[in-house]
């Protein structure tokens, strides 16, 4: 399939809708581009693309999508990297810690983080970049640290390396905590929830050592399940 950024761009304009597109701006409050397109149409479309192009066209759009700052386009473009396994993914990976400095709305970074997820469990020496995120001055960068990680809460059972990692990000957790911005606590909130689903009591240990210093609606959410 031969498709460019541009003609990608018709397809989801043609696929928009006015009245929806008001209201995404009025919800998401960053001023960008809206097309009004539904997710289930993103999805659909997305998932299309990945099947029909190859891997260095998916990324050539995907860049020029992002680059477009329409909001539509720029989780078009997340989702057309999202994908499990992709070798060698060097460059995918490059492509969407470049597009982290961009953030600035938890919808299209929370899109991204998704895709970005693959490419850490893929190889979890990637953290090291990834450390440096939570010494940002950008709260959506710092944020995307934790977010970017879910994927280390979920295991039953981790090996040694992903429970080396997991112990990694709790420890950037523990520091967050005294950062009041209401988008870090919820960050913090939302790994220990799914922490909790599946080690209960490092959840709890956490909570013991930290709680305290949480906002208390971030310490609610994170004990939601235990």
């Amino acid at each position: 399939m031969s498709l460019t950024a541009d003609a990608a761009l018709a397809i989801l304009r043609a696929r928009g809708d006015a009245d929806k597109a008001a209201q995404q701006a009025a919800y998401h409050k960053v001023a960008r581009g809206y097309l009004g397109v539904a997710n289930p149409v993103l999805n659909e479309l997305a998932r299309d693309w990945r099947q029909q192009m190859q891997l260095e066209q998916r990324l050539e759009v995907a860049a020029g999508l992002w680059r477009s700052d329409i909001h539509e386009a720029r989780i078009a473009a997340a989702k057309l990297l999202t994908q499990a396994r992709i070798r060698p993914d060097a460059e995918v990976w490059a492509l969407i810690r470049s597009w982290v400095p961009d953030f600035d709305a938890w919808a299209i970074a929370d899109h991204a983080c998704d895709a970005g997820e693959r490419r850490i469990m893929a190889d979890l020496s990637r953290l090291d970049e990834v450390e440096g995120w939570t010494r940002s001055d950008h709260l959506w960068t710092r944020r995307a640290a934790l977010v970017i990680t879910l994927p280390l809460t979920k295991q039953n059972h981790p090996s040694q390396a992903e429970r080396a990692a997991r112990e990694r990000v709790l420890g950037w957790a523990a520091g967050y905590v005294p950062d009041r911005e209401w988008f870090i606590q919820k960050a913090i909130a939302w790994w220990l929830r799914d922490l909790s689903k599946h080690d209960p009591e490092r959840v709890r240990a956490f909570l013991s050592d930290h709680g305290a210093g949480m906002k208390h609606f971030a310490r609610k959410e994170a004990s939601k399940y235990i």
